[in-house]
């Protein structure tokens, strides 16, 4: 398939605009180019936001953002394999995780118009001492404001209707600036809202390739609410910032711990930790980076996963036989095989792996006993590798598997309940799955991580009730007796 330039979408007319050529991550091969704005257009486009929401009731009603919603949800399932092919074209996502990627975005606008009906104030209670008598009293949910979203490669479709779906059941005008790497599933999808009904001013995509244009966006009082999706050190240093005032939702990394009880399976559970781990090469911040194994079975699971990693096909993601696809730049691939090779200086045992298959996708790699402060197990990896630990007590695993910085997601594996509550309990992360692995997600669950792996929380319904706050209303009334 060919891409077209990708331009910003919005009310205003981009005049000088800078461009940023746009290549697949798999072949190299340019599919396109970025059209990105200026410093002279940001007051421009915030205004047309601040606008926006000064008179929303003249845009969108609910039963106008119900229509707009359903009418997009329809239109995206119409055209879901375009999205998929965009997908696997744009971020090198293989086929098969593409198509399940549209999918849940499909069921993601669902959840937003969902949400929509559900939400509701409360009655707060009156007539209850003398201070309370004849009146009523109840709050009513209303929008915050201007919403700035910077969202991330890899997952260019399902991450922007987790930021720009919420926000429109809200009622809140959101200006998008999605990966100059995945632009194009953003820019379709946002296509889509407009022939659905939205208004342009209510979601303007725009592309920045200057870091102190996003600053500027990111500073300016007209923003209430910013939608971060990224690296920790980027999140927290646009949070210091903010206006007074305004909120904010984190979603960064993580280290990703998976704990092996003696009395689990390991031939049932491989699967699972293949996938926690390789899906989308590891370019997801709760994937498994660290596997810590009873000494019983750590010898055997070795064996195994060695086995199951030759089975694994890494290559081009336009195939639907292809598991594993490209990283989503040649410098990701020099990056990880730099850590790796000094991991394995240090000490650590190759498995299988360590190399660059070509210049964009590295071969499934997993690593025995690396150092526990090594690069490759104490820091985010974001690629296709696993270290292996062994342990003997559980309390010994647990210390293995919490980190002093990033508390996300981890898991356990076992059959044993008071092992399994004693893991939930001790384990430092937002999130444990029994028996499940640490990439689990669905769309309607909370989702986020503490400490450096971010702040609140997403998933649909969540997102949507940052959006909106409490507005009261007392009535007093000598008719109001009961």
């Amino acid at each position: 398939m060919t891409v077209r330039n990708i331009k910003n979408i919005t009310p205003i007319k981009i005049k000088d605009p800078t461009y940023v050529d746009l290549y697949s991550p798999w072949d190299l091969k340019k599919i396109g180019k970025v059209e990105c704005i200026s410093k002279k257009e940001v007051d421009q486009i915030l205004d047309v936001s601040s606008n926006a929401f000064k008179n929303n009731k003249k845009y969108l009603s609910k039963i106008k953002r119900l229509e707009i919603l359903k009418n997009c949800r329809n239109k995206l399932l119409k055209n879901s394999r375009k999205f998929t092919n965009i997908i696997a074209l744009e971020g090198g996502k293989p086929l098969k995780d593409s198509k399940i990627e549209v999918e849940r975005a499909v069921n993601g606008l669902e959840l937003c118009a969902e949400a929509l009906k559900k939400s509701h104030g409360t009655e707060i209670p009156m007539n209850i001492n003398k201070a309370s008598v004849n009146k009523i009293a109840f709050t009513r949910k209303f929008p915050v404001g201007p919403v700035l979203a910077i969202s991330a490669f890899n997952h260019p479709l399902n991450l922007v209707i987790h930021q720009i779906g919420p926000a429109i059941a809200a009622g809140c005008p959101i200006i998008i600036k999605p990966s100059l790497e995945t632009p194009v599933s953003c820019y379709e999808f946002i296509k889509l809202l407009l022939e659905s009904g939205l208004p342009k001013e209510f979601c303007q995509m725009i592309n920045i390739k200057n870091h102190i244009i996003t600053q500027k966006f990111v500073k300016d009082p007209r923003i209430s609410f910013l939608s971060f999706i990224g690296s920790s050190d980027v999140g927290w240093k646009l949070k210091t910032m903010m206006p007074p005032g305004a909120k904010c939702a984190m979603e960064h990394g993580g280290v990703g711990s998976v704990i092996i009880d003696k009395d689990a399976d390991i031939q049932k559970i491989l699967p699972s930790i293949l996938r926690g781990a390789f899906y989308h090469a590891g370019q997801v911040c709760v994937s498994i980076q660290k596997v810590i194994i009873h000494e019983d079975l750590i010898d055997e699971f070795t064996e195994l996963i060695k086995k199951a990693i030759l089975k694994i096909k890494v290559g081009d993601p336009r195939k639907i036989t292809t598991d594993v696809g490209p990283l989503i730049r040649p410098s990701e691939v020099k990056r990880i095989d730099k850590v790796i090779k000094k991991s394995i200086s240090e000490g650590a045992e190759l498995i299988c792996g360590g190399f660059a298959k070509n210049e964009t996708t590295y071969e499934c790699t997993v690593l025995k006993n690396p150092k526990e402060n090594s690069s490759v197990s104490s820091h985010e990896i974001f690629g296709p590798v696993l270290c292996l630990y062994s342990f003997n007590t559980i309390d010994e695993a647990i210390q293995k598997a919490n980190h002093d910085k990033f508390a996300f997601q981890s898991s356990v594996y076992t059959k044993n309940i008071d092992t399994a509550i004693l893991c939930y309990e001790n384990l430092d992360a937002k999130s444990v799955f029994i028996n499940e692995q640490t990439a689990f997600r669905v769309d309607w669950m909370p989702f986020g991580g503490i400490k450096h792996s971010g702040e609140a929380v997403g998933g649909i319904e969540y997102s949507f009730s940052d959006l909106l706050y409490d507005k009261l209303i007392i009535i007093n009334s000598n008719n109001i007796t009961l």
